[in-house]
Protein backbone atom coordinates (compact mmCIF):
# COMPACT_ATOMS: atom_id res chain seq x y z
CA UNK A 1 0.00 0.00 0.00
CA UNK A 2 2.69 2.25 0.39
CA UNK A 3 4.17 4.37 -2.18
CA UNK A 4 7.78 5.70 -1.32
CA UNK A 5 7.33 9.04 -3.78
CA UNK A 6 3.87 9.95 -1.97
CA UNK A 7 5.22 10.00 1.60
CA UNK A 8 4.27 12.75 4.14
CA UNK A 9 5.93 14.43 7.14
CA UNK A 10 4.63 12.41 9.74
CA UNK A 11 3.91 16.26 11.09
CA UNK A 12 1.55 16.93 8.04
CA UNK A 13 -1.48 19.00 8.94
CA UNK A 14 -4.24 17.21 8.05
CA UNK A 15 -6.72 19.74 8.88
CA UNK A 16 -6.68 22.84 11.32
CA UNK A 17 -6.63 20.59 14.26
CA UNK A 18 -4.83 16.85 13.12
CA UNK A 19 -1.67 15.69 12.21
CA UNK A 20 -0.95 12.94 9.99
CA UNK A 21 1.42 11.11 13.23
CA UNK A 22 -1.84 11.37 15.72
CA UNK A 23 -3.54 8.77 12.87
CA UNK A 24 -0.26 6.77 12.13
CA UNK A 25 2.14 6.26 15.41
CA UNK A 26 1.31 3.37 17.11
CA UNK A 27 3.80 1.44 19.85
CA UNK A 28 2.85 -2.17 18.29
CA UNK A 29 4.32 -0.82 15.23
CA UNK A 30 7.72 0.48 16.66
CA UNK A 31 8.06 -2.62 19.20
CA UNK A 32 7.73 -4.95 15.74
CA UNK A 33 9.49 -3.06 13.15
CA UNK A 34 6.33 -2.26 11.03
CA UNK A 35 6.26 0.04 8.78
CA UNK A 36 3.11 2.00 9.18
CA UNK A 37 3.53 4.50 6.29
CA UNK A 38 0.11 5.52 4.18
CA UNK A 39 0.09 5.96 1.08
CA UNK A 40 -1.77 9.21 -0.62
CA UNK A 41 -4.91 7.87 -1.59
CA UNK A 42 -4.95 6.83 2.67
CA UNK A 43 -3.96 10.25 3.33
CA UNK A 44 -6.56 11.67 1.42
CA UNK A 45 -9.36 9.35 3.23
CA UNK A 46 -7.61 10.38 6.46
CA UNK A 47 -8.14 14.05 5.58
CA UNK A 48 -11.68 13.70 4.36
CA UNK A 49 -12.22 11.63 7.75
CA UNK A 50 -11.03 14.98 9.91
CA UNK A 51 -12.67 17.01 7.61
CA UNK A 52 -16.42 15.49 7.80
CA UNK A 53 -16.50 13.84 11.19
CA UNK A 54 -13.44 14.80 13.70
CA UNK A 55 -13.31 18.84 12.81
CA UNK A 56 -17.39 19.02 13.60
CA UNK A 57 -16.67 16.55 17.16
CA UNK A 58 -13.24 18.79 18.10
CA UNK A 59 -15.79 22.02 17.65
CA UNK A 60 -18.31 20.62 19.65
CA UNK A 61 -16.85 18.98 22.76
CA UNK A 62 -12.66 20.29 22.43
CA UNK A 63 -9.74 18.05 22.15
CA UNK A 64 -9.94 14.80 20.68
CA UNK A 65 -7.50 11.93 21.35
CA UNK A 66 -6.91 9.69 18.16
CA UNK A 67 -5.70 6.40 20.24
CA UNK A 68 -5.69 4.40 16.45
CA UNK A 69 -5.85 5.98 13.33
CA UNK A 70 -4.45 4.40 9.36
CA UNK A 71 -3.30 0.52 9.98
CA UNK A 72 -1.22 -1.29 8.00
CA UNK A 73 -1.65 -4.73 7.15
CA UNK A 74 0.73 -5.96 9.40
CA UNK A 75 0.24 -4.11 11.96
CA UNK A 76 -3.68 -4.31 11.50
CA UNK A 77 -2.75 -8.53 11.91
CA UNK A 78 -1.15 -8.36 14.90
CA UNK A 79 -3.50 -5.76 17.08
CA UNK A 80 -6.46 -8.34 15.93
CA UNK A 81 -8.13 -5.68 13.62
CA UNK A 82 -11.13 -7.11 11.43
CA UNK A 83 -9.57 -8.69 7.90
CA UNK A 84 -11.82 -5.55 6.16
CA UNK A 85 -11.41 -2.83 8.89
CA UNK A 86 -11.69 0.57 7.80
CA UNK A 87 -8.26 1.98 9.69
CA UNK A 88 -6.67 -0.64 6.74
CA UNK A 89 -8.25 2.89 4.14
CA UNK A 90 -7.49 5.77 6.50
CA UNK A 91 -11.20 5.96 6.61
CA UNK A 92 -11.74 5.86 10.37
CA UNK A 93 -10.49 6.75 13.83
CA UNK A 94 -10.70 5.44 17.57
CA UNK A 95 -11.45 8.05 20.03
CA UNK A 96 -10.21 7.62 23.88
CA UNK A 97 -13.31 8.72 25.88
CA UNK A 98 -13.54 9.32 29.80
CA UNK A 99 -17.05 8.25 30.54
CA UNK A 100 -19.67 6.17 28.33
CA UNK A 101 -22.10 9.55 29.35
CA UNK A 102 -19.43 11.79 26.68
CA UNK A 103 -19.72 8.88 24.32
CA UNK A 104 -23.32 9.04 24.31
CA UNK A 105 -23.35 12.71 23.78
CA UNK A 106 -20.32 12.31 20.88
CA UNK A 107 -22.77 9.81 19.09
CA UNK A 108 -25.33 11.62 19.61
CA UNK A 109 -24.32 14.74 18.07
CA UNK A 110 -22.89 12.30 14.72
CA UNK A 111 -26.57 11.22 14.64
CA UNK A 112 -27.95 14.58 14.35
CA UNK A 113 -25.09 16.51 12.75
CA UNK A 114 -22.67 14.94 10.62
CA UNK A 115 -22.70 12.80 8.09
CA UNK A 116 -20.71 9.52 8.71
CA UNK A 117 -19.98 5.75 7.93
CA UNK A 118 -20.28 3.92 11.51
CA UNK A 119 -19.75 5.21 15.05
CA UNK A 120 -19.23 2.64 17.50
CA UNK A 121 -19.29 3.11 20.98
CA UNK A 122 -16.99 0.05 22.46
CA UNK A 123 -15.88 -0.35 26.09
CA UNK A 124 -13.47 -2.94 27.48
CA UNK A 125 -15.05 -5.39 30.11
CA UNK A 126 -11.98 -5.71 31.57
CA UNK A 127 -10.01 -2.64 32.61
CA UNK A 128 -13.74 -0.31 31.60
CA UNK A 129 -11.80 1.78 28.76
CA UNK A 130 -14.23 3.41 26.52
CA UNK A 131 -13.70 4.70 23.08
CA UNK A 132 -15.23 5.77 20.12
CA UNK A 133 -14.25 4.02 16.71
CA UNK A 134 -15.83 6.40 13.83
CA UNK A 135 -15.66 5.88 10.33
CA UNK A 136 -16.27 8.05 7.00
CA UNK A 137 -16.26 6.60 3.22
CA UNK A 138 -14.70 9.40 1.02
CA UNK A 139 -14.22 7.61 -2.10
CA UNK A 140 -16.80 8.28 -5.10
CA UNK A 141 -18.74 4.80 -6.56
CA UNK A 142 -17.85 3.07 -3.00
CA UNK A 143 -20.87 3.01 -1.21
CA UNK A 144 -22.52 5.64 0.84
CA UNK A 145 -21.98 6.07 4.53
CA UNK A 146 -24.52 4.07 6.48
CA UNK A 147 -24.70 6.50 9.38
CA UNK A 148 -24.85 2.97 11.48
CA UNK A 149 -24.28 3.74 15.40
CA UNK A 150 -23.85 1.03 17.53
CA UNK A 151 -22.33 -0.16 20.92
CA UNK A 152 -20.18 -3.36 21.33
CA UNK A 153 -18.93 -4.45 24.75
CA UNK A 154 -15.43 -6.64 24.42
Amino acid sequence: MNNATNILPADSQLSEHFLLTEFTRSATALRYRIDNTPSAEVVDNLRQLCLHVLEPLRRRFGVIRITSGYRSEPLNRLVGGARHSQHLRGEAADIHLSSESQARKMADYLRQHVDFDQCIVERRLRNGCIWLHVSYVAQPGRRANRREVLRLDC
